[in-house]
């Protein structure tokens, strides 16, 4: 099993190149805990958007949310998520809105492979409920909004390479899990073709260089 594990580690790495591995899901999914261990078993970075996001504005989510509303936080997420991309290859957790952003979602495309961490409204319920630095949640009906967020945003994360199921299992097998997909997914992927050379023109005499 290990050596297994071992020879799923090398092609993902071998077979990546320059891009980055993009875990898209909801609040409590494991995003951030499951792309730490994964970070450890393929050797690569790990960043966490949202971290990223608050060291260039010198504040934290709920504050952004507070000071400026969701729609200048998203601007904001959209920029650093397309400058994170630039800087693989690496493991890119990203915040549970962001891959609703059409942009972002083909920065993605461009830039990465991504992963969705998919999970069920009462595994992401238990989660959320040991931590008070939601701001969607901030509402008499917390399980409500989940629940509308689930019926929102579902079908697009839907939409990522693949989908890997969040179960309340230890990070450590959640990584693996995550690494085996993402294995499978690559070695499933067409060759890439070597771009056409391009044959310089020879000048002709008495042509113009200008």
């Amino acid at each position: 099993m290990e050596t297994d594990n071992k020879q799923r580690c090398d092609t993902v790495r071998r077979r990546l190149g320059r891009r980055s591995i993009v875990l898209v899901g909801l609040m409590g999914a494991g995003k951030s805990a499951i792309g730490r261990k994964a970070s450890a078993l393929l050797g690569l970075p790990f960043v966490d958007a949202d971290t990223e996001i608050e060291t260039a504005s010198k504040m934290t989510i709920a504050e952004l949310f507070e000071s400026y509303g969701e729609a200048e936080f998203r601007a904001l997420e959209r920029r650093v998520i397309a400058r994170v991309l630039k800087s693989g290859p690496q493991i890119l957790a990203t915040g549970g809105g962001a891959f609703m952003n059409e942009s972002t979602r083909n920065a993605i495309a461009r830039r990465g492979v991504s992963v969705w961490l998919s999970a069920d409204i009462d595994l992401l319920m238990e989660r959320v409920s040991r931590r008070q630095n939601r701001p969607l949640l901030r509402d008499p009906n917390p399980r409500g909004v989940m629940e509308a967020l689930i019926d929102r945003r579902y079908p697009v994360y839907a939409t990522a390479d693949l989908e890997v199921p969040s179960d309340d299992i230890s990070k450590e097998e959640m990584a693996m899990r995550v690494v085996s997909a993402l294995a499978a997914h690559l070695e499933a992927e067409p060759a890439t073709k070597p771009a056409p050379r391009k044959h310089k023109r020879k000048d002709t005499a008495g042509a113009n260089s200008s």
